[in-house]
């Protein structure tokens, strides 16, 4: 794509496609979401999105620079995504929580997105309320402005960073992902106890635990390490 975009007020194509679809920044970044999840990263293409919309692919020139932008819209509606419905309660531990839980969630939905998307930063309109909202919650909840540009990098990195591994996860293929999990029994499962003692010794709790996302508990690790930073005057509000 070249840099050529129509400014939004003249986006709007008179004519629908041959879908019987009018174009839109918003169907297009579903439709690439809908390609992107059954054929991976290498739908996200001028060319495959044209025919799926059923319109010339030039005509999405017209809403986006190139498709680095159209993936930051990608990305950033997975954001959006992840906020939807989201209300404050008050709780900086709890808001906190259901924020990066809601983040986890919504990548692990969209697992092929995800690892295009999880390491981007959009400057778009959902990254920035999603940023504002963080930071105010730990404003509110009594944490210096220092402290809370710090909580914010480490909350949001972690969530990412887990939302793209176990998004690639389940990404894999069927049969790469049974053969993960076959592993732990195969391998981890018969490893004797004079030479891997530790592993021996919890197997069982090892391979159950492993199934799962490591993320939940890793959040509340965190939220443990964040309410001991939290100056001690706010302790009780």
């Amino acid at each position: 794509m070249v840099e050529r975009v129509v400014p939004e007020g003249r986006r709007q194509r008179r004519r629908p496609t041959k879908q019987g679809a009018v174009l839109s920044e918003a169907l297009i970044v579903e439709t690439a979401l809908r390609l992107v999840a059954q054929h991976g990263a290498e739908a996200l293409s001028v060319r495959r999105l044209g025919a799926a919309l059923g319109a010339d692919p030039t005509a999405l020139y017209r809403y986006f620079r190139n498709t680095d932008d159209l993936l930051l819209a990608v990305a950033d509606e997975l954001i959006g995504r992840a906020q939807d419905g989201w209300t404050a309660t008050g709780d900086w531990r709890a808001d906190l929580r259901s924020i990066g839980l809601r983040i986890h969630a919504q990548y692990q939905l969209n697992p092929q997105a995800a690892m295009l998307a999880a390491h981007r930063t959009t400057g778009r309109p959902n990254e920035t309320r999603a940023v504002e909202v963080i930071l105010g919650v730990l404003r509110t909840g009594g944490f210096p402005d220092p402290l809370a540009v710090r909580i914010y990098h480490a909350f949001v990195d972690q969530a990412l960073a887990f939302a793209a591994q176990d998004a690639a996860a389940l990404a894999l293929p069927k049969a790469a992902r049974d053969g993960d999990e076959e592993v732990w029994q195969a391998v981890y499962g018969r490893l004797p106890a004079d030479t891997h003692p530790n592993i021996a010794a919890t197997y069982p709790l090892l391979a159950a635990d492993m199934r799962d996302s490591g993320y939940p508990f890793a959040l509340e690790l965190m939220l443990d390490a964040v309410a001991a930073l939290r100056p001690k005057s706010q302790e009780g509000d």
